[in-house]
């Protein structure tokens, strides 16, 4: 046995080796503190990394065997049933039919009457000749012609003076050919308007339309067709799309996104490289819409800065921090995309509790309740903000028709509670970091003042469905055409144009092909240039009816008004 006075007496004398063993048992210690608590850190590091590849996972999943991130299993039923039972509701899933007329009420009708046979117009019984009645409706039906394409060679008319020429001399006369849309080329207003609405409104991209332009019986090859809108977007409609770019920035009110693209011939840039195609629409505080695409290598803050410099008021985005550069703006994030996080991040099996509610759905639904101070600790993370935004949104769709003014109090009375109970929930919220639930968390903690600046304004409308409606017109393009070889500034040029020419109620061919029609002689005026604008009086009686290619051409144009004040 060993004894520990023994021990003591032989440390009493070597007082060195006591401190010596004492400290290196305290470096041990410490050290193996220090690897706990490493370990500790690893463990919990590789806890978030398995959350996040197994959220990843059910996402992929989901994205190949499942519904979209919006829908859920009473939505898939909805499209095979009348009603859906919803606790104390019904709500109607299916709108009514629109009647033929809402359809295509405004198309020219021809009246074709079907003769009676010469021997059906005598009497089977006495033989008489029977006279006419009336005609009886039978049915009705839609014919479409095919695009008909043809060449046109103009001719200048020369005349001479016969009494001058007596002398031996002679007075002439020419007329004057209107002037070409480009210059050395058989391109015309209509088929430059055609193209381009085919490629930017369908998203028909250039190779499609070359086999489509087979057809009438000609070849136009998808290289021509893009080198025409490139010349035409960057002589033609760029003088527009600037005065569009001036409007937007005398708005108040403007809604801001982005959303990715490729343009792999860049100069300075390798394919692999992604570029962005930034948006920007006007609010409501305008009197004519505005929908604006800018192309950028990058999506850097400093692009966000560079083009909407000058615009000083709200602008409401998904809260990317490259808009709060931006002097004199005051950002509103948008509380649908914050809402948006938190359901992506519950699970599946979850999804049918905290359903997203559409304010601008026509579909009847009861007031989203919000559960108790006990019952809201229960829940998990992800479903949280769902519950809270759903009770944001519900008294929207009743805040439609009200002025500013009216929406404003009544914001105040109704989701202004809502908002004070929701402002510290983030923080009592503690899911894994990294995962969804934790950005979604993240995300309104880190924007929660930011989401709420809405409340003040009654112009602004709780989601950015503006923006995110044009970015979605540009993804669909982008899904056909994949890239831009070279045109990606074209492209921001006309998706602006056909987008506001939409947004307009404009008829767009007809739109694109007046614009072509007068440029040309007008690209140097203003005033000719007002005139061509979407929201011009001249514009609205010319482009808001059928489309029109017999008198719409150049040499049969009437002349543009004098300039018109703006209300």
């Amino acid at each position: 046995m060993v004894d520990p006075e023994g021990q003591n007496m032989l440390f009493r004398g070597q007082p060195e080796q006591k401190d010596l063993m004492i400290r290196t048992l305290s470096e041990r210690l410490n050290e193996k503190d220090e690897a706990i608590t490493d370990l500790k850190e690893t463990v919990k590091d590789l806890k978030e990394t398995i959350a996040g590849l197994q959220e990843t996972l059910n996402e992929f999943r989901r994205k190949l065997f499942g519904t979209g991130s919006g829908k859920t299993k009473q939505d898939e039923k909805a499209g095979e049933t009348g009603t859906i039972a919803v606790k104390s509701h019904k709500r109607t899933t299916r709108k009514a039919k629109a009647a033929r007329e809402d359809q295509y009420g405004n198309l020219p009708v021809r009246r074709e009457v079907i003769p009676l046979p010469e021997e059906d117009k005598h009497c089977p019984y006495c033989n008489s000749l029977m006279g006419y009645v009336t005609g009886t409706f039978v049915r009705e039906e839609l014919r479409i012609a095919p695009a008909k394409v043809e060449r046109v060679h103009y001719y200048r008319e020369k005349w001479r003076c016969p009494e001058c020429g007596k002398d031996g001399d002679g007075t002439f006369a020419g007329s004057k050919a209107p002037a070409a849309l480009i210059p050395r080329s058989p391109a015309s207003p209509s088929m430059a308007a055609y193209v381009a609405m085919e490629k930017t409104g369908p998203a028909m991209p250039y190779y499609r339309q070359e086999f489509l332009m087979k057809q009438p019986g000609f070849t136009l090859p998808g290289e021509t067709m893009a080198n025409r809108i490139i010349y035409v977007a960057g002589n033609c409609f760029h003088p527009v799309y600037n005065l569009l770019h001036e409007e937007l920035l005398k708005r108040d009110l403007a809604h801001a996104d982005e959303t990715a693209c490729r343009v792999p011939r860049e100069k300075g840039r390798t394919a692999e490289q992604t570029s962005c195609m930034w948006l920007y629409t006007a609010g409501n505080d305008g009197p004519a819409p505005v929908a604006l695409y800018d192309y950028q290598p990058s999506r850097k803050g400093a692009c966000a800065q560079d083009f909407p410099e000058g615009f000083h008021g709200l602008a409401q985005c998904d809260g990317y921090q490259g808009y709060n550069r931006l002097e004199d703006v005051m950002p509103v994030c948008c509380p649908a995309h914050a809402r948006r996080k938190f359901f992506g991040a519950v699970p599946a099996a979850g999804r049918k509790k905290p359903r997203l509610l559409d304010i601008n759905s026509d579909v009847a639904v009861g007031d989203a309740g919000l559960p108790d101070e006990e019952e809201a600790k229960q829940l998990p993370a992800a479903e949280t903000g769902p519950l809270f935004r759903n009770k944001l949104f519900y008294p929207e769709r009743t805040l439609k028709d009200p002025d500013t003014e009216e929406r404003k109090r009544r914001r105040a009375v109704l989701e202004q509670p809502v908002r004070d109970r929701f402002r510290n929930r983030p923080d009592t919220l503690h899911p894994t970091g990294g995962s969804k639930p934790g950005k979604a968390v993240n995300h309104a903690r880190n924007h929660h003042d930011t989401l709420m600046n809405y409340l003040p304004d009654g112009r602004c409308g709780i989601p950015d469905n503006r923006a995110e409606r044009k970015a979605k017109s540009y993804a669909a393009g982008r899904k056909a055409f994949l890239f831009h070889t070279s045109g990606a500034g074209a492209g921001a040029v006309m998706y602006s144009i056909v987008e506001t020419a939409e947004a307009d109620n404009l008829n767009i061919f007809q739109y694109l092909c007046t614009v072509l029609l007068y440029m040309p002689d007008y690209m140097n005026s203003s005033a000719g240039i007002e005139q061509l604008m979407p929201w011009s009086e001249f514009i609205k009686e010319q482009c808001s009816g059928l489309t029109d290619v017999e008198s719409n051409v150049p040499e049969n144009r009437i002349p543009l008004p004098p300039r018109q004040q703006r209300n």
